[in-house]
């Protein structure tokens, strides 16, 4: 009988104190599981605000098939897989705002986007345009094994051959009322 009486007053106790221990085991899973993704879209805002200048080299990598250039874009990040992951955004702005130079038996290319302030004049399309997962991927793919990546002092220094399909983007400008037409005249 005293040994009941011992069993039962003492297993309440340990029960208790288990219950507790998986509240609190299950209270910081729920904790960790919702802060995870706050912390990925803080970690995405700071690789937005990294790329966000559009601090990029483009030069010709070659000749591409017709309806599309071959551009090799160098990158400016702090983090290297950010980097990579701007350099279709990268490619894609180059040949709508900078063009690039010849070499390498290309011929040089003007920017398509030729009037002085007009990212600025349109920024609501262009922003939307740039977005994380905007329009800008539907004209841009990096050729696989490409990718070079150099460790500068601070940051990294990021290479990709990205195909621009220069085409589809032109006739989506002109849809958007941003550029002219080839055939619409002087």
């Amino acid at each position: 009988m005293r040994i009941c009486k011992i069993i039962c007053t003492f297993a309440p106790r340990n029960l208790t104190k288990h219950i507790i221990r998986m509240k609190k085991i299950l209270f910081s899973l729920l904790i960790v599981a919702c802060s995870l993704p706050a912390w990925a879209s803080i970690r995405q805002k700071k690789a937005d605000k990294d790329t966000n200048q559009f601090r990029y080299e483009i030069e010709c990598a070659g000749n591409a098939i017709q309806g599309t250039y071959l551009v090799k874009v160098w990158t400016y990040s702090k983090h290297a897989g950010v980097a990579a992951n701007q350099c279709r955004k990268n490619a894609v702005h180059g040949v709508i705002f900078k063009g690039y130079g010849g070499g390498q038996g290309c011929v040089s290319q003007r920017p398509m986007v030729s009037t002085p302030g007009a990212e600025t004049q349109y920024s609501e399309y262009f922003d939307s345009f740039f977005a994380e997962g905007g329009e800008f991927q539907k004209y841009a793919s990096v050729i696989e094994g490409t990718t070079e990546i150099t460790r500068l002092d601070r940051e990294y220094k990021v290479g990709c051959v990205v195909s621009v399909r220069k085409d589809d983007l032109r006739k989506a400008l002109e849809a958007a009322g941003i550029i002219r037409g080839l055939n619409s005249g002087f």
